[in-house]
């Protein structure tokens, strides 16, 4: 079955790169994000896994972990985050899931038939604290992911899940904020000190709140 918003992430017992891991427990009070890789060696692969070890920092600084995913053995993640490494310049600081037997791939239908029978596609699920599955990104295995909107949209789910607001098309960090349409006009000031805009009755932007 497929996993949809609002779902809760299903948890999981694996063999990882740092050791034996219960998903929920592992993921403890903060989000997460798991994403899956079709196969070890492969080049775009290894770029990507290089990205996110360099941008650790980020993810640690939004109370986020990261885990990747990869249908092959614990011994061949091992030998491959080696050559990730050295061609990436980086230390891999995250674990990566063994999954030879595609038991968590199929869990999180992470396989795709029509695009592989054998291999996973670039599945990308960020959970948050209460582990309920708030981003579903797929890419195909043949382009590698953006980590930058990775991290721009953990901002907009984890400031939107704070405050009445959403974010508009292109909304970077910093930058203005749409009122959520269940805030009354009237309701705005008091919510939101920081002053506010009316375009369009249904249509109000405000300052970023936090």
């Amino acid at each position: 079955m497929a996993i949809r918003l609002g779902d809760l992430a299903p948890d999981f017992q694996a063999e990882t790169t740092e050791g034996n891991i219960s998903f929920h427990d592992w993921l403890g009070e903060g989000w997460g994000v798991l994403f899956s890789h079709p196969a070890d060696y492969t080049p775009v692969c290894t770029t990507e896994l290089g990205v996110v070890a360099k941008l650790q920092a980020e993810f640690t600084r939004r109370n986020v972990k990261v885990i990747a995913l990869s249908i092959d053995s614990l011994e061949s993640h091992e030998s491959w985050v080696k050559d990730i490494n050295e061609t990436q310049q980086t230390l891999i600081n995250f674990p990566i899931i063994a999954d030879a037997n595609y038991r968590v791939a199929r869990l999180y239908d992470m396989v795709h038939p029509n695009a592989s029978d054998r291999f996973t596609v670039r599945s990308v699920f960020v959970i948050d604290p209460e582990k309920k599955v708030r981003l579903i990104i797929i890419y195909p295995a043949s382009t590698g992911r953006n980590f930058d909107e990775l991290l721009r949209v953990i901002d907009s789910l984890q400031l939107t899940a704070n405050y009445r607001v959403a974010t508009p098309a292109n909304w970077k960090p910093g930058e203005d904020v749409v009122v959520a349409p269940s805030v009354k006009t009237e309701d705005i000031a008091a919510l939101f000190p920081k002053g506010f805009t009316l375009i369009k009755p249904y249509l109000r932007t405000t300052p970023q709140p936090n």
